[in-house]
């Protein structure tokens, strides 16, 4: 099952014209409208789409039209990815309580509300963060995340599928102590690993190169037993920059070998450690959660 996309924020930027005379303050990263040159805009990216289905500012009218097709198949699915979110915050305190202080983001999409920085540093303000996406317009938003503490944060600029790469660049080596445990994480993410890309290479590679008490964090969609309707959903995006994979429970399972999956082990978003009693609809919440440790 295949889907696209992308998430960031949403802004003026909806309504940018790229091929016109630049606008006010084009020339600004951080100024309202401004997109890198680099940028296709004509498509659809999961960054943008995820940033739009959580109220965002940035995403452009590809993104929203690509979110509205999935809703009307979808309805829950901008409760989905707040519940996203909401596990990722979960799982940071957990690691954080833990004594994991270093927090590797893969894909980490646009910051937004509750991003993983905000909520660590809310408890730990001194933790460690390494942001890594390949997508211009999200680097350039964590990079105005990372001013505030460039001592204890870095953005990299890169494609996870190279693992290697990701882990040799200067800025993630001169933030994190690879000696001390790290938290992987990859949230919303390896759906867009296609098979041929190896997604448990990946995942491997990112494991072997942090030693034991690191943890692996991944939150991963599934069709939430209805095949039919996800398949229809997932076609709205099938122009996109990204296509996504939905995956078996067992198939998500296997991405944690290496790792001892923490109570209450992999389960719905919805149902992992939450805040409360879980909300009453959480089968909805189509998507399976967990948290590993190294051994």
């Amino acid at each position: 099952m295949r889907t696209t996309a992308t998430l960031p924020e949403r802004t003026d930027m909806q309504n940018s014209d790229t091929h016109g005379d630049p606008a006010p303050g084009a020339d600004d990263p951080l100024a309202p409208g401004w997109v890198p040159p680099e940028l296709d805009t004509t498509r659809a990216h999961p960054a943008r789409i995820y940033e739009y289905l959580l109220g965002g500012m940035h995403y452009f009218d590809v993104d929203r039209e690509a979110a509205e097709t999935a809703l009307r198949l979808v309805p829950q699915g901008r409760a989905m990815v707040e519940e996203n979110r909401a596990f990722l915050g979960r799982a940071v305190r957990f690691l954080l309580e833990s004594g994991v202080t270093q927090f590797l983001d893969l894909g980490s999409g646009l910051p937004g509300t509750g991003n993983i920085g905000a909520v660590a540093r809310s408890i730990a303000p001194r933790c460690r963060i390494v942001f890594v996406d390949e997508d211009p317009m999200v680097a350039v938003h964590a990079r105005a995340v990372a001013a505030t503490d460039p001592a204890h944060t870095a953005v990299v600029l890169a494609d996870i599928r190279h693992p290697q790469q990701v882990l040799a660049d200067k800025e993630l080596r001169r933030v994190l102590d690879l000696d001390r445990p790290v938290a992987i994480l990859m949230s919303a993410l390896l759906h867009f690993i296609a098979p041929e890309e190896e997604p448990h290479r990946i995942i491997r590679t990112f494991l072997d190169a942090v030693p034991s008490g690191s943890a692996l964090v991944v939150t991963h969609l599934t069709d939430g037993g209805r095949p039919g309707q996800a398949e229809a959903a997932l076609k709205a995006w099938d122009q996109a920059t990204s296509q996504m994979y939905v995956r078996t429970d067992d198939e998500i399972r296997a991405m944690f070998d290496g790792t001892e999956i923490v109570e209450p082990g992999l389960v719905p978003r919805p149902l992992w450690r939450p805040d409360g009693e879980p909300r009453g609809d959480w089968e909805q919440i189509w998507g399976l959660a967990g948290v590993g440790i190294k051994p």
